[in-house]
């Protein structure tokens, strides 16, 4: 059985620096049109193809997200579109819209398709008629479980890949085709501007007594009944891969290059520890911890016996934040890029490619004229500090939060 492939986010070239840097097998990014994340700074057409030769000067693949669900005034843009896409060496299209897809196809002949979650991807009839029109990969519905998937790779062409969520966000909608943000806040989710109003604290009001906020269930805080947790698979990537999943994908286009790098590393040790008969060491486990997050769960994978809506009053968990980031290493100092604020005697963790973090203390901190300071407070400061080690260039410095 052949390795699954291991997918990052990137939502801008920092973050796809990190996805490359800390082990993924493949990036999924947007141009500036037709992605289903506007949020992110993405990729302008001649970003794109720098981030392709990037990315396969480090032997990964890119994908590109053009998986909105385009409306008539939007469609005469998609030719130019597609082609520029073309020319910047992406290796796949990731596809909602059958119109798209088929357009792709026409004008892109050669060019490898992959059919978005938001298809809706249930059954193997559906993943087989996708193939038919070319689709050489489906990103399964996240409202499969694991013996739902076993029967459709049982029943599909098996040319056809199979591509899962492992990590990340999920959407209370089935597959992401979702319209309360357009009635809340005219913001067109299927069009990448979703406001996530999943995530709002709701009260109810009576019609006649107006200004008074009643909560939906009596617990003194919060009601945040849409709220979904967050899944996290690292603990069962043999079932996925035993069930026929042959792409683990992370969520997080719109996460930091932390987060970003800190859940790549984890996954990537992983599927390697699987690859060679054993468990995921403890500190990958624990790595995803470390990351901003909601409560975790396993989504709909072993069925609903898993609590999968989050009723904490702060929706995220974050114990740990970026410090700074590694911008070499020489004479027996560390000289880094300061992102948040950190000082002498605090102890900072490294984070280097497929290792445990390595924790050491602050020790003779100085600016970057070399003058002794006390804190490293002002964002994107350079400066140094003594060290004992070894760091490459763009490694990442964590620190606990107090």
């Amino acid at each position: 059985m052949k390795k699954p492939e291991l997918l990052s986010p990137a939502g801008d070239a920092e973050r796809l620096s990190a996805a490359l840097r800390y082990g993924a097998d493949a990036v999924y990014l947007a141009s500036t049109r037709f992605g289903m994340r506007a949020a992110p700074k993405n990729f302008a057409p001649d970003m794109l193809a720098a981030a392709a030769e990037q990315a396969h000067k480090c032997g990964a693949r890119v994908y590109l997200t053009v998986n909105t669900l385009p409306r008539c005034d939007e469609t005469p843009l998609l030719p130019d579109y597609l082609r520029e896409a073309g020319r910047c060496g992406v290796d796949a299209l990731i596809v909602a819209d059958l119109g798209v897809l088929m357009l792709a196809r026409k004008l892109l002949p050669d060019m490898e398709l992959h059919a978005s979650t938001q298809t809706g991807v249930l059954n193997e009839l559906t993943a087989n008629a996708l193939g038919s029109l070319g689709v050489s990969r489906v990103v399964l519905a996240r409202e499969l479980s694991l013996e739902e998937i076993r029967a459709i790779r049982e029943r599909t062409d098996p040319a056809i890949g199979l591509e899962a969520f492992v990590h990340g966000a999920m959407c209370m909608s089935v597959s992401g085709r979702c319209t309360i943000s357009n009635f809340l806040a005219d913001r067109d989710a299927n069009r990448g501007a979703c406001a996530q109003p999943c995530r709002w604290n709701y009260r109810l009001v009576e019609e006649k007594r107006p200004g008074v906020y009643l909560p939906v269930f009596e617990d003194g805080e919060s009601t945040t009944i849409l709220s979904a947790r967050d899944l996290c698979m690292i603990r069962h990537l043999r079932a996925l891969r035993d069930a026929g999943v042959t792409a683990f994908k992370i969520e997080g286009r719109a996460k930091t290059a932390y987060y970003v790098a800190a859940v790549t590393n984890a996954y990537r040790a992983a599927i390697d520890a699987m690859e060679a008969g054993e468990e995921a060491p403890a500190w990958a486990l624990r790595e995803l911890e470390t990351v901003s997050h909601r409560e975790y769960s396993t989504g709909f994978y072993f069925g609903r016996g898993d609590a999968m809506q989050t009723y904490l009053p702060e929706n995220y968990l974050q114990a740990w934040e970026l410090a700074a980031t590694v911008a070499s290493v020489a004479d027996g100092r560390l000289f880094v890029t300061e992102r948040n604020r950190f000082c002498e005697g605090d102890t900072l963790e490294l984070i280097e490619t497929a290792r445990a973090p390595q924790p050491f203390v602050v020790r003779d901190l100085r600016d970057g004229e070399g003058t002794p300071i006390a804190c490293a407070n002002h964002p994107l400061m350079a400066v140094s500090m003594a060290f004992d080690g070894q760091a490459a260039p763009g490694a990442f410095l964590r620190r606990r939060k107090t």
